[in-house]
């Protein structure tokens, strides 16, 4: 059995996201499902809502066991992924990048960054546009 925990952000990372595990997970693997949002006023009902659309495709398309949390504390994307992985001892990260312009191809996102440069963990990047 494997755990992973995956960080979403949206109905379109979702999907590409499920479609990376849906190759990868076993049926009694662990899908630890997080969507996070800033909070406060930077965070709108609209905003609520596409997270919890985000979250339940993930339980409707995968075979396994999965949980989804969504989070608004004010925690930065990477600080609730990183604190998941702690309390559900993941066995792998996964989350999605962006295609960036040439410049920004060195680096990764600051998501991604932060994620990358505090754990131990493998973290698994996956591309959000086709053909990347």
């Amino acid at each position: 059995m494997a755990r992973f925990v995956v960080g979403t952000n949206g109905v379109s990372t979702s999907d590409r996201l499920i479609a990376y595990l849906d190759g990868r997970v076993a049926t009694d693997d662990e899908v630890y499902v997080i969507n996070s949002q800033k909070g406060g006023d930077a965070t709108s009902g609209d905003d609520v809502r596409d997270g919890t659309e985000a979250l339940a495709r993930f339980e409707e398309r995968l075979d396994c066991s999965v949980a989804t949390h969504q989070f608004v504390r004010g925690n930065s994307p990477a600080e609730d992924l990183l604190a998941a992985a702690e309390e559900y001892d993941a066995d792998e990260l996964v989350i999605g990048i962006r295609k960036r312009n040439p410049t920004g191809k060195i680096i990764f996102g600051s998501t991604a960054q932060d994620l990358l440069l505090s754990t131990e963990r493998p973290v698994v990047a996956v591309p959000l546009t086709h053909g990347q």
